[in-house]
């Protein structure tokens, strides 16, 4: 971010450190004192400075300098209780500044949660067990000439905010087995795909289920079969009713085939029996269900046309044969509603109002947020700290991922194959890695405690001839092994490493 000379005046008026603060409580939180009172500089002190333009208030602590530099803004506190703490901040920043708020010489290893690369405002925030009855707040700027930041409203109190779910997507992990598929750890030691992703901090799987698919993958009977790896790995598990014979998502809610010409009672009935049929049978076998979808990316409802959002009275029926069944099974297994377009408050608001109006029965929402479709960083935090606190429900990412290169590994294209499909995050091993960490960041800081996790979609999902989109067509292709997080060599790719860290 440019300065203009007055600035670099101002910088060089104010740049003596104070002592560090030994209190319990943050001083100066909101840098509007202009000395920068209570805070302390460590490493390049010109590129670390109070200035106008805060998020509240009149003011901001900025680090950037015309040269590359290294700085810390820190303040120490004293006298703590033992116990968790979190950091929560509000940032931006440029691209060529990797930014983050630590916490540390708390009796453990510093914490640290990254600054996204935004133009906008975001909040993340960062927690961290005390058991020295001290700790240290620290927020950072390693940068090029000319990178920035921003930081404003830092807070520091007691509780959590972590995620609890680390999810992925693997329903189309068996197919890929059965052509040929192989995985290696980033070490290139070949190994189970779900064994490499447990070892790397993935503790749910997510399931899809069709009724009765062309390829008979994605059936019960799979479903059943992933479920006991999964479970005996120690994962949760995420079952995924699409409700059709393939793929069901905001453009397409075809019913099964054998559903067709049901008037809706029966169709109630027949959603009621499929559901129950399959968890009763995951449960049978001692592989209960931790979470159910009713549904998959419902925007415009599900069962076209009887179970369409314009209707949403019989939607609304349809979702709750769903959830009986769910209940049915196992009262403690979560029922999930997801949608996609996690940057769409209005779509949100609409469709979970129209869902309490309708006396809608759930326990979670659901969202698809994808960077390079679905809106910017600002606009998916605002969705989901909104409808987080509007309805009283923890949310789950359900469905999230971007590319680690804009090539491709078989005959066919790829869904997105631009160098750089979000702004600061280039398709790249390391923009992936940027990019899932980020996102991770905001759903870990959405309020009260209510972000629950993240799924990413299809990690496993290299090119392997015979495992494409098209159940019905074998010579179908992939068009998403560039988001995989398994290399074009099959190798686990760093961003695999970002569920250890959150």
């Amino acid at each position: 971010m440019r300065r203009v000379l007055g600035v670099l005046a101002l910088m060089a008026a104010v740049l003596v450190a104070s002592p560090a603060h030994a209190a319990s409580t943050l001083t100066n939180a909101g840098f509007e004192t202009v000395n920068l009172a209570g805070w302390s500089t460590t490493g390049t002190a010109a590129a670390d400075f109070h200035e106008a333009g805060g998020r509240t208030g009149s003011y901001r602590l900025s680090h950037w300098s015309s040269s590359a530099y290294t700085v810390e803004t820190w303040q120490a506190l004293n006298g703590l209780a033992n116990g968790t703490y979190t950091l929560r901040a509000w940032v931006r920043s440029g691209a060529a500044s990797q930014s983050w708020i630590s916490l540390k010489n708390c009796g453990g290893a510093e914490r640290r949660t990254y600054v996204p690369v935004s133009g906008n405002w975001l909040r993340i925030a960062v927690t961290q067990t005390v058991t020295n009855t001290q700790c240290t707040v620290s927020l950072n700027s390693s940068a090029a000439a000319g990178g920035w930041a921003n930081f404003d409203d830092v807070t520091f109190s007691s509780g959590s905010a972590t995620l609890s779910i680390k999810g992925g997507d693997v329903s189309s992990l068996p197919k890929s087995e059965a052509f040929g598929g192989r995985y290696f750890t980033a070490a290139g030691v070949r190994g189970d795909a779900l064994t490499i992703l447990r070892d790397n901090g993935v503790n749910y799987a997510r399931l899809k289920v069709w009724v009765n698919p062309a390829d008979g993958y994605n059936n019960k009977a799979r479903v059943l079969a992933m479920a006991a790896r999964a479970k005996a790995l120690g994962m949760g598990l995420l079952i995924d009713f699409h409700y059709s014979d393939s793929w069901a998502d905001p453009g397409k809610q075809y019913k099964p085939a054998a559903w067709t010409s049901l008037p809706l009672a029966q169709l109630r009935t027949a959603v009621y029996n499929h559901t129950y049929d399959v968890l009763n049978a995951l449960k049978a076998q001692g592989t209960t269900a931790d979470m159910v979808q009713v549904g998959n990316e419902i925007n415009d409802g599900m069962l076209w046309e009887d179970g369409r959002s314009s209707r949403f009275g019989q939607l609304a029926q349809l979702i709750r044969s769903g959830y009986d069944a769910v209940k049915a099974v196992s009262s403690s297994t979560k029922v999930v509603l997801h949608l996609a377009n996690g940057g769409d408050n209005g779509l949100y608001r609409w469709w979970f109002d129209s869902a309490a109006a309708n006396g809608v029965l759930y326990d979670v929402i659901g969202v698809s947020y994808y960077p390079y479709w679905h809106g910017t960083f600002a606009a998916f935090q605002t969705n989901i700290d909104d409808i987080a606190t509007r309805y009283g429900k923890p949310v789950l990412l359900a469905e999230t991922a971007y590319p680690f290169t804009p090539g491709t590994d078989d005959a066919f294209g790829n869904m997105v194959n631009a160098a750089t499909p979000v702004t600061g995050y280039p398709s790249s091993s390391a923009g992936q890695s940027a990019m899932l960490r980020d996102i991770m960041s905001l759903v870990q800081a959405i309020p009260n405690g209510r972000g629950l996790g993240i799924v990413y979609w299809e990690p496993t999902w290299t090119a392997v001839t015979g495992n494409g989109w098209d159940p019905t067509n074998p010579s179908s292709g992939n068009e998403w092994e560039n988001q995989a997080l398994f290399d074009f060599n099959d190798r686990a790719l760093p961003a695999l490493t970002q569920f250890t860290h959150q």
